[in-house]
């Protein structure tokens, strides 16, 4: 081996030295989770509950970042604009990596390979909620009057690519129907006009809606998950109440830019780990409503192949609503 084949031996020896050497001491200084919507919501809220628990883990303070806008889209693309030393995070969702590849056509990044999977947060169950002065009082009741009306009734949302809009575009194509869309800014409008009763139904997650059921100011019909919701466990499933092709939940995930070195992507999957263990975790989540993922959905390689099932899942629903949203 001649010298200038020793001295690039060399070199690469020594680029390859450097990613274990800074895992062992990682981290070293505050580490930023973005989370793509406003603070209050049910992302920001399970954000910050899982980051105080992986602070005490890493030694270290997880700050939160706001980056609202393009349904979550800004926050994710700002991501994979920093540098993948993992001192920068996020919480991503259903919305943000995997509906939007069909929502946003010119989506500026790939929701699997320009990211580095850390691990599923949790998950939530998705209620069916309608005003009090629905004629249905039942799931199937429901059904059928949304079938009768279709032409007239009107579904409130969170405004395109939102869970709120997703997941009733997955019922409407269970129940075979296209009513028409009522788009807000936010969930919260959406459910002051379902309280008031200026518009029929909504389809959200239970962390959102809980309070509202719980104070009778609006109709439950089923949750859409396997089995009853410990928040809400007088609510029924979809399967008990006669409509059991309809079962989907929600999702938060952790991300770190893509080339984020392995042994820092396992170190943050550790304290992702330590925290979902937390028993004071648990227990706030449970509260919410919110449920804790499969063990194997906590890893890194498991929720890679979950984000490519979610997209598989996803965009036929809403390329077939033929609902797209500006970029």
């Amino acid at each position: 081996m001649n010298r200038r084949h020793l001295i690039a031996a060399g070199a690469l020896a020594a680029l390859a030295g450097i990613a274990p050497a800074a895992a062992q001491t990682y981290p070293t200084r505050p580490i930023t989770m973005i989370i793509p919507f406003a603070a209050g919501g049910p992302t920001d809220v399970v954000g910050r509950i899982v980051a105080e628990a992986m602070s005490k883990s890493l030694g270290q303070t997880v700050v939160i970042e706001n980056v609202a806008g393009a349904g979550g889209t800004t926050g994710s693309n700002r991501l994979t604009q920093l540098q993948p030393d993992g001192y920068s995070i996020m919480i991503g969702h259903t919305g943000t990596h995997a509906a939007s590849v069909a929502l946003y056509p010119n989506l500026r990044y790939n929701p699997v390979s320009d990211f580095a999977q850390i691990g599923l947060v949790n998950t939530n169950a998705i209620l069916i909620t309608a005003k009090k002065a629905l004629p249905a009082n039942t799931l199937a009741e429901f059904v059928t009057w949304l079938k009768a009306n279709e032409r007239t009734a009107n579904n409130a949302h969170a405004g395109i690519g939102s869970v709120s809009h997703t997941t009733c575009l997955l019922l409407h194509a269970t129940i075979g129907v296209r009513p028409q869309s009522v788009p807000y800014r936010g969930t919260g409008p959406a459910m002051n006009d379902l309280v008031a009763g200026q518009v029929d139904y909504l389809c959200d997650q239970v962390v959102n809606v809980a309070p509202q059921v719980r104070a009778g100011t609006i109709k439950a019909f089923a949750v859409a998950q396997a089995s009853r919701n410990s928040a809400l466990p007088d609510v029924p499933t979809t399967t008990e109440a006669g409509l059991p092709a309809y079962q989907v939940v929600v999702w938060n995930a952790m991300l770190a830019p893509k080339g984020t070195p392995e042994p820092i992507v396992a170190r943050l999957n550790e304290a992702l780990r330590a925290a979902l263990a937390d028993a004071n975790v648990k227990a706030r989540l449970a509260e919410l409503g919110a449920d804790l993922p499969a063990d194997n959905l906590v890893t890194p390689a498991g929720l890679r192949s979950f984000l490519e099932a979610e997209i598989a899942k996803w965009t036929p629903v809403i390329k077939a609503a033929g609902v797209t949203a500006g970029n």
